[in-house]
């Protein structure tokens, strides 16, 4: 009979302690009582700059073909074997002041360390592809074994006409890139975008992700000069970084279904995950992303658009 004791024991002990069984095999999805997400509230600027590259291979021997879209005339500054710590000291120096919104203040910030530089006039609304590469004659195949001391390429993009200056709060956009060589053969893709305000703060510029199956016309999908989503940072990149596998786009209005009630427009972005997948009406009813499952800080709306009137299937 003593066993039958013991087990009496533990079991009231369980009791007495609140272990109970529905609670613990309760699923946290399951749970009802939620607190709202905080809504993000976003200030939204017009950016001058955007700047994709090109669909031909890319590599440090070949060079590197880029793809600028302005809503002013602008140059397009490329910087081959930039040093990450020079770059780092310019931004810094962009923060402190003077802004850096000429090529020129962006030499000398710069204090000329750097292998190569070659320049473009970039035309306002012009579509055209510019391809940039380093000399034959300095020989240069590589830039080393990682961590690197160098950045492949920057390219950075300011406002040709110094009255256009004064009517945008973006001056500058920078473009870290990586580009393969015989050393690190990782595929081409850029590893940071900042915007340099006429103030003195930096932008990251991060994607949304989202499905690529979008709703919206096709003139509607390419990456548009667009500051929705933005975060500011003070602190200029230390390293480089690597392009997630997920999905990317910059959406300029709602596109597809929310992939929870499959009906409403999505209209959300959860933070810090920055997927962009439900509508306003279904993020009051959970508080993780349904597409990676992180739990989701706040939140803020791409358009502002009446919230979604649908009942979601529970």
């Amino acid at each position: 009979m003593r066993p039958v004791r013991v087990l009496t024991s533990i079991l009231l002990i369980m009791s007495r302690s609140g272990f109970d069984v529905p609670v613990i095999l309760r699923s946290s999805d399951e749970a009802e009582s939620f607190l709202p997400v905080p809504e993000k509230k976003m200030v939204q600027v017009t950016n001058p700059f955007a700047l994709e590259l090109g669909v031909t291979p890319c590599s440090v021997t070949q060079g590197v073909t880029l793809r600028p879209r302005c809503l002013e005339n602008s140059v397009l500054s490329c910087f081959w074997g930039c040093g990450v710590q020079t770059l780092q000291a310019a931004l810094q120096r962009h923060y402190l002041g003077p802004r850096l919104t000429t090529p020129h203040l962006f030499q000398e910030a710069l204090q000329f360390q750097y292998l190569h530089c070659q320049t473009f006039n970039i035309q306002k609304d012009e579509k055209e592809e510019y391809r940039t590469h380093m000399p034959a004659a300095l020989g240069l195949t590589h830039f080393g074994l990682l961590p690197r001391e160098h950045y492949p390429l920057v390219a950075v993009l300011t406002l040709a006409n110094s009255d256009d200056r004064d009517i945008y709060n973006i001056v500058a956009s920078v473009t870290v890139v990586h580009v393969p060589d015989e050393k690190y053969s990782l595929s081409a893709r850029i590893l940071f975008q900042y915007l340099l305000t006429v103030h003195g703060n930096m932008y990251d510029l991060k994607p949304l992700f989202m499905s690529t199956d979008d709703n919206r016309p096709p003139e509607h999908r390419d990456s548009t000069p667009t500051m929705e989503g933005v975060e500011s940072h003070t602190k200029p990149p230390d390293k480089e970084g690597e392009e997630s596998e997920e999905e990317e786009g910059w959406p300029g209005a709602p596109g597809k279904d929310c992939v929870v009630c499959q009906n409403a427009p999505v209209n959300r972005v959860l933070l810090p995950c920055r997927h962009t997948c439900v509508c306003n009406g279904c993020i009051t009813h959970f508080q993780h992303c349904p597409m990676c499952r992180a739990f989701v800080v706040e939140s803020f709306t791409l358009s502002s658009q009446a919230p979604s009137e649908h009942i979601m299937e529970e």
